[in-house]
């Protein structure tokens, strides 16, 4: 009975239905963002992902899911109590412009070859204990922000940090890693029971969310290449914007294709209300930022983002607030940033 309360009082529905053909149908609404894509490197082209062949992981989009008003169920930071018809389209529009989405960031955590201090990039590699560690600490500072979807890299080590984190919601709902590569992929993890996705939260992956790709230095000992390349040359490829390591990508080549899926896919759903987490990594993740603190490339380039620390972000009106990071579960600051987030957290304390 509690749960039915809580769903009646704080959100709506939504199903997620696969079109192979349509891919994403999402309503941009009115957000007037401020873009980046005049950066020369918002011109440029991804040739070493294409070049590869769709076979390559790093270059296989799965194709997008379609969302419709029904099944999947969503949690919105709008007043939930004075929520407005849906039958009343002013009024819609009216709550639309005024909606509140949190967007919480989250870099995965350490990895095996972090700890071996070996370049990583596009290499698919899992998280060590230190790292496993470090995202279940992420989930318990996130523990009463409402989450309704989730984004992460096509890379196994962003994967699991954002269901590790997950199990520390007090929500308890359950991430579900959509399969949309194929008809049978679609049909064999269909689920059937409206209740059980109503305690389930998508979960989608896009390889446009990868580290960027390092390239030759892909798997070599970034001391050892320093001595073998010299600090110089070796920083240049790490911290310059648009200097690419040999056959890698540089910073602004990763922000082209980080940023793009941002605004194609994740900003309609902040616009419309949804609260999304994005695990990720290092370097996609410095790119989405540039774009939402509207950073210059001199300024993304000093940007350092700890592996497992959140950061949250709250959309409202086209625009993007920092809110920091949450510094635990307990802590009344982060959730004094807005009513409606003070009323999320209430109507969790009230359930638990």
């Amino acid at each position: 009975m509690a749960v039915n309360s809580f769903h009646q009082s704080v959100g709506g529905t939504l199903e997620f239905s696969r079109n192979l053909k349509s891919g994403y149908q999402t309503n941009k609404g009115n957000a007037s963002l401020k873009s980046i894509s005049n950066s020369k490197g918002f011109l440029l082209h991804s040739r070493l992902f294409l070049k590869t062949g769709e076979s390559n992981y790093c270059t296989h989009e799965r194709k997008s899911s379609v969302l419709h008003a029904s099944s999947y169920q969503t949690t919105t930071i709008t007043d939930p109590v004075s929520s407005p018809s849906h039958n009343n389209d002013a009024a819609a529009t009216s709550a639309k412009k005024s909606s509140e989405a949190a967007l919480i960031l989250i870099r995965h955590g350490e990895s095996l070859w972090n700890e071996k201090n070996l370049f990583t990039g596009c290499v698919d590699v899992p998280l060590t204990k230190k790292g496993v560690e470090e995202a279940i600490e992420a989930g318990k500072r996130i523990s009463n922000i409402p989450v309704d979807m989730i984004y992460t890299s096509a890379l196994i080590r962003a994967q699991m940090t954002a269901m590790l984190a997950m199990t520390q919601h007090r929500r308890k709902k359950v991430p579900i890693i959509i399969h949309d590569e194929s008809d049978q992929a679609r049909s064999w993890s269909k689920v059937s029971s409206d209740e059980t996705i109503k305690q389930s939260i998508p979960v989608i992956t896009s390889w446009r969310l990868n580290e960027r790709m390092y390239g030759e230095l892909q798997g070599l000992n970034k001391q050892e290449t320093a001595d073998r390349y010299g600090k110089e040359q070796v920083h240049e490829w790490r911290r310059s914007y648009d200097i690419p390591p040999p056959n890698g990508e540089s910073l602004e080549m990763c922000a082209e294709r980080a940023v793009a899926y941002f605004k194609e896919h994740i900003e309609p759903q902040l616009m419309s209300g949804k609260n999304v987490m994005i695990a990720a990594h290092g370097n996609s993740l410095r790119s989405i930022i540039m774009y939402l603190d509207k950073l210059t490339s001199q300024e993304v380039i000093s940007l350092e983002l700890s592996t497992g620390i959140p950061m949250l972000y709250i959309a409202k009106g086209g625009k993007y607030l920092r809110r920091g990071s949450p510094a635990a579960p307990t802590e009344a600051g982060v959730y004094a940033y807005t009513k409606n987030l003070a009323l999320y957290r209430q109507k969790l304390d009230e359930m638990f």
